[in-house]
């Protein structure tokens, strides 16, 4: 044969020109690309094996190839031998740590006159290049998924008003055993990327050491040659499944070659078989492309043996990574200044949530899901709440607010009448009928507390009868109270003086009482 290896599409080109068409072998050789030399000997090479030129349709490459190749006819068996072992190093080749050393000390242990490492590669690259084994050969088991979206859409009809909806096709494709996985969506919004991507995983049964995604904005926010930067959500969603994310360079369509030949083949196996079906939902749709699909993935490769379903479950299967317990769940990300009042305003729910006040005017990262709203800073959270949709409203932690703030938050109607009660009655209705004077009872707070501040500075007799001289008065007034108690307008037996404690900024919970 000649020195340079030709192509098995050249050498069936060959065949068909000169066996079928009756073209001489010169002119042959010229239409198919081949140099005369070799023409002629694949020529007198598939003569001499006797079979009709009708027959090698049924045959794959490897055993073409060893019918006219009248330098292996002549080969002695240990070339032979080793021949028959290249697909099983085919296959072995795609398995993760994998060598040609290894497989050539193998083939040593038990062929002790085998040919040495040189001649080992040297026939194997030859019979490689002889049969054209496909790009894919070079992807480890579990390497890469590659994922895209079709250029052609289809489309779900409104069984009501019969107005069609494009749908835009998701694809994904493992790099060793190209296992294909298809799925009709909605968009190509980030929502609906992350989901079908996750749906991808689960129909793989495992996760990939890496996904190859082309530059669309749902998985890079910012492309670039060398670093593009991955979509904050999408590499969430990578660190989840425990995979990384290795975007395509843009316009560089090798770098996802397998899915770029999935689509072509999608168009060839799953659209057209299609074309005329109508389809009246999402999942209808998707169940007539999963059904193509499985049909697919059950073909044999061309002039191969075996199908991607059965590489898969020989080779690829065992090399994913197991998937999490827990669904991932999408989450959005902001970076937010905190305001003033210690709260940070996420726009999604028009909803205020509280941040711890040392915060306030300091940017945190803001992770938000369905269900719970998130605060970072210097990457450490620093405030987690449910997710609220009310617009407008506030979500507040308490714990949140300045001392003298979570102070006044602990203010209410209940409280006040209970540290009145636990000087005397007098102070229990007096401060009741302070809290009945005023159209809303927070607005007698403050009154409140500085009648009950009034106890830490006077005798309790002399308080309580102050108090009682109000109530007769009907004067609910904080000045009055004090005057009557700095002029002593009544007679009051001596007692030592009682001291009573009130709540401090510093002490809320466990001070109600004044005794």
């Amino acid at each position: 044969m000649a020195n340079n290896p030709i192509g098995m599409r050249e050498v069936r080109e060959l065949l068909r020109l000169y066996f079928k068409q009756g073209l001489s072998g010169r002119k042959a050789a010229k239409v198919a690309g081949i140099g005369k030399t070799a023409a002629s000997q694949y020529i007198a090479g598939f003569k001499s094996s006797g079979i009709s030129i009708s027959a090698i349709s049924g045959m794959n490459d490897s055993e073409l190839i060893n019918l006219i190749n009248i330098r292996k006819q002549t080969q002695n068996p240990r070339y032979t031998t080793l021949e028959k072992l290249f697909p099983y190093f085919e296959k072995e080749l795609k398995k993760v740590g994998v060598t040609l050393h290894l497989l050539w000390e193998e083939y040593r242990q038990t062929r002790k006159d085998g040919y040495e490492y040189s001649q080992f590669c040297h026939h194997y690259y030859h019979w490689r290049k002889e049969s054209k084994v496909s790009m894919h050969m070079e992807h480890k088991a579990g390497d890469k998924l590659f994922v895209d979206f079709t250029g052609k859409k289809l489309y779900i009809t409104d069984p009501a008003t019969g107005e069609r909806e494009a749908c835009e096709v998701f694809v994904s494709v493992l790099g060793c055993s190209q296992l294909c996985y298809i799925e009709a969506v909605p968009s190509q919004k980030k929502e609906d990327w992350i989901a079908v991507n996750q749906n991808a995983l689960q129909f793989y049964g495992g996760a990939p050491a890496a996904i190859v995604p082309d530059c669309l904005r749902s998985a890079v926010s910012k492309s670039n040659k060398y670093e593009p930067k991955v979509n904050q959500t999408y590499q969430d969603f990578g660190e989840h499944y425990g995979t990384v994310i290795l975007p395509a360079r843009a316009l560089h369509p090798q770098d996802k070659s397998l899915a770029e030949n999935f689509v072509r083949l999608a168009y060839q196996r799953i659209y057209a078989p299609l074309r005329n079906e109508v389809f009246y939902s999402l999942e209808e749709l998707n169940q007539a492309l999963w059904e193509k699909l499985e049909l697919h993935n059950k073909k044999n490769f061309q002039h191969k043996s075996y199908s991607r379903q059965s590489l898969f479950d020989q080779v690829e299967k065992q090399e994913l990574k197991a998937l999490p317990t827990t669904c991932y769940e999408l989450k959005h990300f902001s970076q937010l200044k905190v305001q003033y009042n210690h709260h940070i305003y996420l726009k999604a729910d028009k909803h205020y949530y509280s941040i711890p006040f040392k915060y306030t005017g300091k940017k945190v990262k803001v992770i938000y899901t369905l269900s719970n709203v998130e605060a970072y800073y210097n990457n450490e959270r620093i405030a987690l709440h449910q997710r609220n949709r009310k617009p407008y409203g506030y979500t507040t932690k308490n714990e949140h607010r300045p001392a003298h703030h979570q102070f006044q938050a602990e203010w209410t109607s209940e409280r006040f009448i209970s540290w009145g009660r636990s000087i005397g009655p007098e102070v229990e209705q007096l401060i009741a009928k302070i809290l009945d004077s005023r159209p809303h009872p927070e607005q007698a707070y403050r009154s409140c507390m500085g009648l009950l501040n009034l106890a830490k500075k006077h005798p309790k007799p002399a308080y309580r009868k102050a108090c009682k001289k109000a109530l007769e008065m009907n004067c609910l007034q904080y000045k009055f109270i004090k005057n009557i108690l700095h002029n002593k307008t009544f007679d009051v037996q001596e007692e030592p003086l009682e001291l009573f404690e009130l709540p401090t900024h510093n002490n809320i919970r466990g001070k109600e009482n004044f005794n």
